[in-house]
């Protein structure tokens, strides 16, 4: 009930909980986006306690050889970074925000209960072997029932984060109103806040979670991320009072499909029939179901798509009406100008989560081949991204707080400086990372050579925080590249889209996965043909490996892909001065 003589500021396209519309002094604003940072902390607590540590599992429970266990961790990080597509896509054009992450909650929770059960029954998996017997590839490999359950499990854990990851960072963003300046500079803190609560959920897996799991056991590591998915449902649905809630739009890749048919089907009309403003949007609005909130002005780039706009008399229906696949309006061509704008900027970030694919994978191993004791405590190999994340966690609220401020009032961007520089500086630390990271491999196996522990067991006499300083190069390209990604999609984006773009930031980080997994095995491939029959990646001895290598090219196609980002870079121009 309304209180008489108060001032009810309603806001467009949005409703609360009870489905009616949202008044702006009730709903919204940062007090309703702390629940999703909240949940935020235990969504990334629930996945990178496993992530963070898998090839592990997966190497000394699983007996999968060194280079399956690494490629099986990076498939199922890529499908968990891709799925959010899905998760984007389904809040754009059926489902709400909201209701989408309380549902992928539940099919994440299933699968951790599966992986839990596994990790709990021996029968469940095969028989333990010793460190010898797996670095000599005689231990029985986990196949039939018991894959299939570990599988099952992965994948429906993979499904509930991409759902989770697509909407749950678009619902905080949803919650401020970019039409007023203050919410925008709000929105833009939101991003660093996201990416800070993520790194407190990645704190407490990589340490206590990682812990657990090799001292405990991993039906107890499995076990707090399953009532760690429990507690994102317990945090998110606290804020279900304060939400505003955006209305589905209908589906973003119908109205997408839709000029690229037109403009196919009119391909031969001339350019010059092009008319001054296009179709009128409010006729486009009085056909379709979808009204748009920021209509968009012709743009010279993409010239072939305007044909979709060109009205055609003999496409008419009998109403006198063309159809949406015929005639699109210049508002509907723009946004999908927009999103082919982004496609190239979107790729030119794939080789550097292709480097932070190694943090979860060889980069582990490197750990467990070394001293891992600071004094009398021995230190899980799994609990060296705490190396970033401290710092991380240190340096977002400097920046947000103190940078950003300065930046704003020298630059004059809301942002302070602009997300495609951000996502630059990002790129350059990547590349300085794999330089380090070779340099630190190669010191490596010159320890282990020149001690003749090659073929060896035991730990080598290196203390293991060498590996950490891949780790703080990557985490910190991590900080610049990840929120700036994801502001930069979500503000580029049309409304009705916005969700699907977000999630382009994490459908990046799965290319990334899955380019390294492509990666080991072309190298793998090449390598055994030109030297003697073993690549530089294929033996389970890591010490016998050429991992170092491996980096250098890692260094070199990161480098090149850098100069691939600045020119696009370059060429990118925002929506907001493709209107002026």
């Amino acid at each position: 009930m309304e209180i008489e003589g108060a001032e009810v500021r309603k806001l467009e396209g949005y409703l609360d909980w009870r489905k009616r519309p949202v008044d702006k002094s009730r709903q919204g604003g940062l007090f309703a986006a702390v629940f999703v940072l909240v949940a935020e902390v235990f969504e990334n607590l629930a996945f990178l306690a496993n992530a963070s540590n898998l090839v592990t599992y997966f190497y000394q429970y699983m007996h999968f050889p060194l280079a399956k266990s690494a490629n099986t961790v990076t498939n199922f990080m890529g499908t968990s970074f891709l799925l959010p597509l899905l998760g984007g896509y389904l809040s754009d054009a059926f489902m709400p925000t909201f209701v989408t992450v309380i549902a992928f909650a539940g099919i994440e929770f299933v699968g951790m209960v599966l992986l839990t059960i596994q990790a709990h029954y021996p029968s469940l998996k095969p028989e333990a072997c010793d460190m010898k017997e797996l670095q000599a590839g005689v231990c029985e490999q986990a196949h039939g029932s018991k894959a299939g359950m570990l599988y099952m499990g992965l994948y429906l854990v993979a499904l509930g984060v991409g759902g989770l990851k697509g909407s749950l960072p678009v619902h905080g963003a949803e919650q401020f109103d970019e039409n007023e300046t203050k919410e925008r500079w709000l929105r833009s803190n939101f991003f660093n806040w996201f990416l800070f609560s993520m790194c407190v959920g990645s704190l407490l897996a990589v340490t206590f979670v990682v812990w657990v799991q090799d001292n405990k056991g991993w039906q107890w590591g499995f076990g707090i991320s399953t009532v760690s998915v429990l507690l994102i449902l317990f945090a998110f649905v606290g804020g279900t009072t304060v939400y505003r809630n955006k209305i589905p739009q209908g589906s973003p890749l119908t109205r997408i499909a839709q000029v690229f048919v037109a403009a196919m089907y009119k391909r031969r009309i001339a350019m010059s029939q092009l008319h001054g403003n296009g179709m009128d949007d409010v006729r486009e609005r009085e056909r379709s179901a979808m009204e748009t909130a920021d209509p968009l002005l012709q743009t010279s780039q993409f010239r072939f798509l305007d044909k979709a706009s060109i009205p055609d008399p003999s496409c008419s229906s009998a109403t006198g009406e063309e159809s949406p696949w015929r005639l699109c309006s210049v508002t509907q061509v723009e946004e999908v100008k927009i999103m082919l704008r982004v496609v190239p900027i979107f790729a030119s970030t794939i080789m550097m989560n292709c480097c932070l694919a190694q943090l979860q994978t060889f980069s582990v191993e490197q750990a467990t081949t070394m001293d891992t004791t600071i004094k009398n405590f021995k230190v899980p190999a799994a609990s060296l991204p705490s190396i970033p994340v401290i710092c991380m966690i240190i340096l977002i609220p400097i920046y947000d707080q103190a940078f950003v401020p300065i930046a704003r009032r020298i630059t004059g961007k809301e942002t302070g400086i602009s997300h495609l520089q951000r996502v630059g500086v990002g790129l350059l630390l990547s590349i300085l990372s794999m330089a380090v990271a070779a340099l630190v491999e190669t010191k490596r196996k010159n320890i282990a050579r020149n001690h003749g522990l090659l073929d060896s067991a035991q730990p080598l006499p290196i203390t293991f925080l060498w590996v950490g300083l891949q780790y703080l190069f990557l985490g910190l390209a991590d900080m610049f590249t990840l929120a700036g990604l994801m502001e930069f999609f979500y503000t580029e984006a049309p409304s009705g889209m916005r969700s699907l773009a977000t999630a382009l930031s994490w459908a990046s980080i799965s290319m990334g996965y899955y380019l390294s997994s492509v990666l080991v095995s072309i190298v793998n491939s090449i390598t055994s043909r030109i030297g003697h029959g073993v690549g530089w990646l294929a033996g389970n001895n890591l010490n016998r490996n050429y991992l170092d290598r491996f980096y250098w090219l890692l260094c070199v196609l990161s480098a090149l892909n850098f100069i691939h980002y600045l020119m696009w870079s370059i060429w990118f121009r925002n929506k907001n001065q493709m209107i002026k």
